[in-house]
């Protein structure tokens, strides 16, 4: 006789097969009501323990069983073979050779001896799924013949302890429920021990009326499916997501209310409170992230960073070249890539280094772009010049940023809502794919299809037998027709292998890839660590895989061109800008209106992606620090206008890009449970190591040479799609094209009309459409303005939209966060009255779980068997 595991729960059900080979796949337990009536009769009459003070099996078999004897539920006589059958062995379906070993010592051992775990739990792999603080709900149920009625007892031990091998990993039990019955009802039985286990997935009780209403609250909560629609063999998909179940409410039962404030903007932290005082801002951030400063470098130690910065200095590098330039073309090579190479890495290293927020990466923009273009022609028709110009601007606006940074004008941030952030990353990330395209199609002109080709106009054959003189020139091949002096006439005679063809094959390829690779964590191939290896360098393995498959098939793609010498661009430069001598001295004085915009523009750009970085579902732990952030930015400004250097400022959707390759998910899901995000590996090591790559390109040009620049594009085109992900803008678009019946279930469909929720996201297109054309047109130089614009649209918004319609459709509380509160709330309500328990100490796991991965219990569901 033994007992033998037949299911366990650890956040959804798992049984073992019928073959009794391997355990099912994770599914929601389904219970019968019956069974549920019958467990109640079981609390009702059977055996309460609570509290225990046990540390043995025998010791809680002997305790149950006297107890029983004195309140008459048990014949004394019974209680020797009650104590033989409760500790009969375990056998697991983990079992192995080394199990058998331990098992058949075991067996040769008086029963009462008590037996440490096997060497084999010690490592099994299903310990991985477990956090350390787990603790046992052991179920025991089983039908022998020498009773006539069932022996029950429900046991809650003082403190967890380790019972042997009586669960399959070695974990300290907390709860027993043992059942015992006589012979013919062996099914009914093990019903009921799911039910229990089910229901101990839900509740934690202090005595019997607890637990009693705990299975009322249960059947409360349980829904019945009619017997004739539904096959019970059917086993339930585990859901991706479930309603929040935790109990703590206000005094009155309620919780806070979820829809967010009125006005929509950003709940006012510490790092966005204006003090009032000098520099008061910044002294505070400097408070704030001087204990996390050491801390940023040692939390960097994880195989992910190491992803994270290749994936980012690839994107960075790109972007360095592109903007490199373009920068080059409007300026006459005054700044070119060299240039680009060289700031991107001493801007974003200092800044990544000793900023308020390091996740931030630091590039040049399109309106910066567009203001250098506008500067170097207004200098070349005024004969000034235009590095020196451009010094006193730069130097003008750093001061004018150290002016913000001084008198606390971050604390203008809160004022940016949803409606903004995502009109400012949405627009920023149209600009990339737009980008990616366009430079794609660019490609494609300059590499034009041979449309033409005809194959019978090329000679493809070389007669060997003709002499030089004899030869008839058609019959003659390319090479040979150029080896003897001839030359080549018509369009055929130039063709190539299709370059535009394969380009846009690896560039589709790539974001494809990357795009598949990085939701490869959650298919059902290979084991957990593999997963989400391939998820971590999803983007590194795409770029990868397609340089190999442009290197098999040998078509002369564009290759990333990297400069191989460190001097600048021009000849007619150095490597610092003299203030004095270039232009008259007025100039140094007019320079500080065109300052006006770029300050603008700086702080706009700066400070948006900021918010959006800092947002409330990214759970970042170590603070933000906006005054921080401008006061480097403003001095970055200063050391590149010296150095005739680009000027750099936070960029948005690189920044998120960087931001999703660092995000943490629990390491221990319970099976059939997805991963639960944890925040973003805050640290510093990531982006001070991309700016000091880039900076090294230079002498890396060898390698980075075979890196088609097509695949860069596909990057380009990733980053761009990726960081629309989530975004509630994106959403609502979908919306549009979608039935009432079809739409998914948001929290703001509960709660604003349909029509007001068209009309929102009408608004937001509108400016967005505004906003690109804009950009467009010479008139990108008052971009920023335009961007400043968007919060001034939103507080009109006020005049069109309720308070109610607005905290639902421009909150910054993350989406999901809302709609959990929604749930909560409504179960609250539904819930009052209810028993709370007071056991701190105790983890519930399908309740504590869902805020807390860390507290988990095993359910083990045994069968009283014959071996």
């Amino acid at each position: 006789m033994e007992w033998k595991e037949t299911a366990r729960w650890i956040k959804f059900e798992e049984k073992v097969e019928k073959g009794g080979e391997r355990w099912s796949k994770p599914h929601v337990a389904t219970l019968s009501l019956h069974s549920l009536f019958e467990l109640r009769t079981c609390i009702e009459k059977g055996t309460i323990m609570l509290d225990l003070e046990a540390n043995t099996l025998p010791g809680v078999v002997e305790m149950i069983t006297d107890s029983q004897i004195e309140n008459g539920l048990l014949k004394a006589d019974l209680k020797d073979k009650v104590m033989y059958t409760l500790l009969r062995k375990h056998r697991h379906q983990t079992k192995n050779l080394i199990c058998a070993l331990c098992s058949f010592v075991s067996s040769s051992l008086p029963s009462f001896i008590k037996i440490p775990p096997a060497c084999v739990q010690l490592k099994n792999k299903f310990m991985k799924k477990l956090p350390r603080d787990a603790e046992a709900s052991n179920v025991l149920v089983g039908e022998v013949d020498f009773l006539d009625t069932p022996f029950v007892a429900f046991v809650r031990l003082q403190q967890a302890v380790m019972l042997g091998a009586l669960t399959e990993v070695p974990v300290p039990t907390r709860f027993l429920f043992i059942l015992l019955g006589p012979k013919g009802k062996a099914k009914s039985y093990h019903e009921i021990g799911r039910a229990i286990a089910t229901l101990m997935s839900d509740e934690v009780a202090k005595d019997r009326e607890d637990l009693l209403a705990g299975i009322d609250e249960f059947l409360d909560e349980v829904i019945v499916l009619p017997p004739g629609e539904w096959d019970p063999a059917i086993r339930i998909e585990p859901p991706k997501s479930l309603p929040s179940s935790d109990k703590s409410t206000q005094m009155n039962g309620d919780t806070p209310h979820s829809g967010g404030h009125g006005g929509g903007g950003h709940a006012v932290g510490d790092e966005l409170k204006r003090t009032g005082k000098f520099c008061g801002g910044l002294v505070l951030d400097v408070k704030r992230k001087a204990p996390f400063f050491f801390s940023d470098f040692y939390d960097a130690l994880h195989i992910q960073s190491l992803s994270a910065i290749l994936f980012i200095y690839l994107g960075t590098v790109t972007n360095a070249i592109t903007f490199g330039g373009l920068l080059g073309d409007a300026t006459e090579n005054m700044q070119g890539v060299l240039e680009s190479f060289l700031g991107t890495a001493v801007s974003g290293a200092i800044f990544c280094l000793l900023a308020g927020q390091p996740l931030i990466i630091l590039s040049s923009t399109g309106p910066v772009l567009v203001f250098e273009k506008l500067l170097f022609n207004f200098s070349r028709d005024h004969d000034f010049d235009y590095l020196e110009f451009r010094l006193w601007i730069g130097l003008w606006s750093a001061f004018f940023c150290l002016v913000l940074v001084a008198t606390d004008a971050s604390f203008l941030v809160q004022y940016f809502t949803r409606f903004t952030e995502e009109g400012f990353s949405s627009l920023i990330s149209f600009i990339f794919i737009y980008d990616a395209f366009k430079t794609m199609l660019k490609l494609a002109h300059y590499y034009p299809i041979n449309s033409d080709y005809k194959i019978n106009y090329v000679t493809h054959q070389f007669i060997k037998s003709l002499s030089r003189l004899n030869a008839s020139w058609s019959s003659l091949s390319k090479k040979e027709c150029l080896k003897y002096g001839g030359e080549l006439v018509g369009k055929t005679c130039d063709f190539v292998p299709d370059i535009t063809l394969m380009s846009f094959i690896l560039f589709f390829g790539t974001y494809t890839c990357s795009m598949c690779l990085k939701k490869f964590k959650t298919s059902p191939f290979f084991p957990t660590t593999v997963r989400k290896l391939i998820s971590d360098f999803a983007i590194v393995l795409a770029i990868l895989i397609f340089c190999g498959v442009d290197a098999l098939v040998g078509v002369d793609t564009p290759k990333l061109i990297v400069p191989s010498e460190f001097k600048p661009t021009s000849p007619n430069r150095g490597w610092f800008v003299p203030p004095f001598g270039g232009n008259p001295w007025w100039v140094y004085l007019a320079a500080a209106l065109p300052a006006l915009l770029v300050t603008i523009l700086l702080f706009m750009d700066q400070q948006i992606t900021a918010v959006i970085v800092n947002r409330k579902e990214h759970r970042l732990k170590k603070s933000a620090g906006y005054h921080l952030d401008l006061f480097w930015v403003a001095v970055l400004l200063a050391v590149c206008s010296f150095m005739g250097l680009p000027w750099y400022v936070a960029a948005t959707v690189i920044s998120i890009a960087h931001i999703d390759s660092l995000k943490m998910e629990t390491e221990t899901s319970a099976p059939g449970e997805q991963p639960k995000f944890l925040g973003v590996r805050e640290q510093r090591v990531t982006g001070v190591f991309v700016f000091i790559l880039t900076g090294l390109s230079v002498f890396m040009s060898p390698i980075l040479k075979f890196i088609p620049m097509p695949v860069l594009y596909g990057v380009f085109l990733y980053m761009g799609v990726a960081s629309l992900n989530g975004v509630q803008f994106m959403d609502r678009l979908k919306l549009l094209l979608m039935p009432a019946k079809h739409q998914p279930d948001l929290i703001y469909l509960r709660h604003v009309p349909l029509r007001k929720v068209h009309l929102f996201t009408f608004i937001q297109l509108l400016c967005l459409a505004l906003l690109w054309i804009l950009k467009s047109t010479v008139a990108a130089i008052v971009f920023p303005v335009m961007i400043l614009a968007l919060v001034a649209v939103r507080k009109a918004l006020d005049l069109i939209f309720s308070q109610h319609d607005l905290s639902f459709l421009d909150d910054v509380i993350p989406e999901k966060d809302k709609k959990k509160k929604e749930d909560e709330k409504k179960k609250n309500k539904k819930k009052q009255g209810s028993i709370d328990s007071d056991m701190e100490d105790v983890s519930v796991l399908k309740k504590k779980k869902a805020s807390n991965c860390f507290n988990v219990r095993i359910k083990n569901t045994l069968d009283l068997g014959i071996s």
